[in-house]
Parts: structure tokens; sequence; C-alpha cells
């Protein structure tokens, strides 16, 4: 080799056209197919189609993915009744493909599309109700615990 190949291969190296890296995962675009917006406009979460998987966003960060949106879509409307609940105005939309998609499982089901979509709310209604009953009964042996330890730091022995 000549001590002028490393001159001319870098010569060539910066006259070369620049190329784009090639994305090993390339994302694709996520096309919004379920929005909950809040009473200032702002979306407050989403769920999104990426490819052939459902992506949810809350609050502007993905917090999971699914091939199936529906438990999804179950989730931000119980979460909309809950922003309702306390005072705040909030509207859920989605696309005619997810109102399909709901259509085709409740009609599997033999119930309507409100009927199927409310029975997935209800559950999610269910599992708070339950945490906090859970979160009652915590607090109860909590408050028995510190007073068991009273009655024990009587009977400590005298010096």
């Amino acid at each position: 080799m000549s001590k002028l190949s490393k001159a001319k291969r870098d010569k060539r190296k910066k006259q070369a056209p620049r190329r784009p890296f090639a994305r090993l995962n390339a994302q694709q675009p996520v096309q919004n197919h379920a929005v909950l917006v809040n009473e200032e406009g702002q979306v407050v979460a989403a769920i999104g189609l990426q490819g052939n998987e459902w992506l949810l966003a809350i609050g502007g960060q993905t917090m999971g993915n699914a091939d199936n949106p529906v438990p999804m879509l179950a989730m931000l409307k119980h979460l909309a009744n809950v922003q309702e609940k306390e005072g705040r105005k909030v509207t859920l939309e989605y696309s005619a493909a997810l109102q399909q998609m709901i259509d085709d499982l409740a009609a599997d089901e033999g119930k309507t599309a409100d009927d199927y979509l409310a029975g997935l709310v209800a559950e999610f209604e269910g599992v708070e109700g339950e945490d906090a009953a859970e979160a009652t009964d915590v607090v109860d042996v909590a408050e028995e615990v510190p007073a068991a330890d009273a009655d024990s730091s009587d009977d400590k022995p005298k010096p």
C-alpha cells in the first residue's frame, strides 16, 4: 500500500454524497383511532395503530401496546367517566374502523355495541372498587397494629 492511499480514500469520502443511516427498526407512522380530548382541546390519551400493533398513549407517552384495541378503548371510556365525575369535561372520539371492531365483537356475544363496551367499562370500575376496598382494609389493620404495640409498651421491664 502506498503512503498516499489514505489521503486518496479520505478525499473520496469527503466528495461522496451523504447517505442517511439505514434504520433497522424504521418507525412506521401512527394512525390515531381514538382520542380523548379535554375542554382546552388538549389530547389527554389516544389509541393508535402502528403497523399491525395497537398503541396506548397517555400524556404524550406510550404506555402499552396490544393486538386488540377494544380493552384499551374501554379503559379510555372509563377514564372519561372518572374525569366527568370529577367535574372535568372530556370527549372521546374514535374511528369507524374501531367502531366496526366493537360491533363485530358485540355481535359474536349477541349484544349491542354499547352494551358490550359498557360491560368492559364496568370491569374497570369493579377493579377500582376492589382496590379501594382493599386499601380501607389495609388502613384498618394499620390502625389496629399501633394500638397493640401501645399495650405492650407498658409491659417493659423496670430497671
